[in-house]
């Protein structure tokens, strides 16, 4: 493999074993000799430097530009309450009131504002951390606890991790803002998924969001049972190619509980990703 291509690994729900899935592909693939990259996208919650174990060797803060106001030069026209869709900055009887949370940092309230009023100042959102674990190079974000704006934070991790040659991202689970930012401009999308009513009720979720945004992709049944044939019918229906089945196994959750990584400490393991792992790497080669 020559050209640059990132994999990313999402879900409708969280819990199907996404991390699972992203850790043991990123092993697999240092093992075929792939230039890796594990980019942990879900910043909420990152947990895949528990089973890498990581040598985080740097870390910086990542910050959004919110607006400052001048109260002296202000006017109290309105303007920037006008143009802002979030109601991050409003006019109230001549005050010019901000709520720094809710802005998303556009910028659009000093572009508008016509007595120059309005600077921008930083908000820290939380920090990219960065290392080694092992072969593979390692990134991931932690967003500051009870901060909610965190698509800037999650394109950070991803701006990091995008020199290795093979880049898995860990995505955010479910299909709102973090998980697009996660996976907007992949080149490809695997879907995790559990093969209950509920877990195939969010996949069509899940789907309905990369068609949108037109990125290849296919599906992974984790936890998958004998007999079950729910997700395989689903995805028949839906035209979507299912790349591999991975069996409920208790050996899982007993090397999960451990902090373990399955594909070290699980026999069977390391075929059954090497052999997934060639199998993205076609699809997305398409």
């Amino acid at each position: 493999m020559t050209k640059k291509l990132t994999v990313a690994v999402a879900s409708g729900k969280g819990g199907t074993g996404k991390t699972t899935i992203s850790t043991c592909l990123a092993y697999a693939a240092v093992e075929a000799g792939y230039e890796t990259a594990y980019i942990d996208c879900d910043v909420e919650e990152p947990n895949g430097h528990l089973f890498l174990k990581p040598l985080l060797e740097r870390s910086y803060p990542v910050s959004l530009p919110v607006p400052a106001v001048d109260e002296e030069k202000c006017v109290a026209c309105g303007a920037c309450g006008e143009i802002c869709q979030y109601s991050a900055i409003v006019c109230i009887n001549k005050s010019v009131l901000t709520f720094e949370k809710m802005c998303h940092g556009c910028g659009g309230c000093s572009l508008v504002c016509p007595a120059g009023a309005i600077s921008e100042k930083k908000r820290e959102l939380g920090i990219v951390e960065e290392g080694r674990a092992g072969k593979i190079s390692f990134y991931h974000g932690r967003l500051n606890i009870g901060e909610a704006m965190s698509p800037p934070l999650i394109k950070a991790v991803r701006s990091a991790g995008r020199e290795s040659l093979l880049n898995i991202v860990d995505a955010p689970p479910g299909t709102s803002c973090p998980v697009i930012s996660a996976v907007r401009n992949a080149d490809y999308v695997l879907l995790v998924a559990e093969p209950t009513l509920f877990g195939l009720n969010d996949l069509g979720l899940a789907v309905d969001m990369v068609k949108e945004l037109e990125i290849p992709h296919a599906v992974v049944v984790n936890r998958s049972c004998p007999g079950n044939t729910l997700a395989r019918k689903f995805c028949a229906e839906r035209g979507i190619k299912v790349l591999a089945e991975i069996p409920d196994d208790r050996r899982v959750a007993e090397a999960y509980s451990r902090g373990e990584l399955p594909y070290l400490s699980v026999p069977g393991y390391q075929r059954r990703f090497a052999k997934l792992l060639i199998s993205i790497l076609k699809e997305a080669r398409r």
